[in-house]
This record gives C-alpha cells, sequence and structure tokens, in this order.
C-alpha cells in the first residue's frame, strides 16, 4: 500500500481524523474520510458520512446488524472532538489500526 502526505505541509493523515471536526488541516487538506468509510463498508458496516459545516468532513454513524457504534445520545461525548479511541469499540479501532496503521494508505476493496 502507498502511503499519503500531503503535498504542500508534508502531513501524513491518520485515520482518527475521518472524525474530527478539524481533522485534515479543518478540511482544507485532502479528505480521506471516504477511503476509511469505504474500508469500513468493505468489513460489513453501514457508515454514514458528511461536512461539518465549512470544517472537516466526518464520519457520524457506523452501524452493523443494527448496532450503532457512534455514541449519539451519550452527553459525555463530544463527536467531533473527542478521541475515536475513547468511544469507539475495540474491534473498529483494531480494524482501522490493522487496514491503515499509524497513517493512511491507498485502501482498494476487491
Amino acid at each position: 500500500m502507498a502511503e499519503h502526505q500531503c503535498p504542500s505541509c508534508g502531513h501524513k493523515p491518520h485515520w482518527s481524523e475521518a472524525f474530527a471536526k478539524f481533522g485534515y488541516n479543518d478540511g482544507d487538506g485532502i479528505i480521506y474520510t471516504p477511503i476509511i468509510a469505504q474500508a469500513l463498508e468493505g468489513a460489513g458496516y453501514s457508515v454514514k458520512y458528511s461536512r461539518w459545516s465549512p470544517h472537516n468532513t466526518l464520519i457520524y454513524s457506523i452501524q452493523k446488524y443494527g448496532i450503532e457504534y457512534m455514541p449519539l445520545y451519550d452527553p459525555a461525548t463530544r463527536i467531533g472532538y473527542d478521541d475515536p479511541r475513547d468511544y469507539l469499540a475495540q474491534d473498529v479501532t483494531d480494524l482501522l489500526d490493522q487496514l491503515f496503521g499509524e497513517q493512511i494508505t491507498t485502501f482498494v476493496t476487491k
């Protein structure tokens, strides 16, 4: 897999930026959220994401077998601000670590 790097600033993105309001240089950098969503969908999850006003495009829903993996109604969690490792299921973070490691790489489903 090829590693990605911003041609302007040299930033090497991490999968967690797909869950961060200010990820991918506050949405001004190359946005890899669709690649993260595609990887999760390839593993059987249903994923929803969208642009957060003028900021980053981020994932706000991950479901599998009708179970929501994002803490949509938990007042203790602030999606877009909190570290996704603090609220995502271990299975999801393990999968993302396995697929992307410490930075985004080209992901192609077969």
